[in-house]
């Protein structure tokens, strides 16, 4: 007879396993049972969860998405300025919560699980336009109708230095990270002012 009350319990530790098992191989070409025994079950108990490997991607994706919506969240309630906004957006992008080495894995094998798979390409979807509104509100008091197009480009920094860090050998640095695109985001603020 199944433990009542476990079913999240079971589920949040196959999930992590997931990031795990991906941010190790640095591929999605993990199994189920590589996955359940990361995580202390049988293989049986994660189909029964999930109901296959597609399936514990997407929940790994939806997680993953879950603390940085949450990291966002949490910073954006300390920013009292647009510019503080726009950083705290960046910040949370790179901080040691999301920016680990499994967590960068996990990043971008879910752009190749979005290729094949319509739920992961929503969920990668929501998550673009989310991030590209989050910074165009902050940055619209300050380049105007270049909002739009600075929060296209700041996103696409951010989404490059995670393909950047995937490909490298170095631990990820967020502090380094948060330098580099903050200082594209003055550049286009100086910008505004020589105008």
């Amino acid at each position: 007879m199944p433990k009542l009350g476990m079913e999240p319990i079971r589920r949040q530790a196959l999930v992590k396993a997931t990031i795990a098992e991906i941010g190790q191989h640095g591929t999605l070409d993990v199994t189920v049972s590589q996955i359940a025994r990361r995580a202390g079950m049988s293989s049986a108990l994660a189909h029964h969860y999930f109901g296959g490997k597609e399936q514990i991607f997407v929940a790994a994706m939806r997680y993953t998405m879950g603390v940085y919506a949450a990291e966002v969240r949490g910073a954006l309630a300390m920013a009292d300025t647009p510019a503080e906004r726009v950083e705290a957006i960046i910040r949370a992008s790179f901080s040691s919560r999301n920016f680990r080495v499994e967590t960068v894995a996990a990043w971008m094998n879910f752009y190749v699980l979005a290729q094949v798979s319509p739920e992961a390409k929503r969920l990668l979807n929501v998550y673009h336009r989310r991030l590209r509104s989050n910074l165009a509100h902050g940055l619209r008091p300050l380049v105007k109708t270049r909002a739009e197009m600075v929060a296209s480009r700041v996103a696409a920094l951010i989404d490059g230095v995670y393909l950047r860090q995937s490909l490298g050998e170095a631990a990820p640095n967020g502090a380094r990270a948060l330098e580099q695109i903050m200082g594209y985001v003055q550049l286009e603020l100086d910008q505004r002012e020589q105008k």
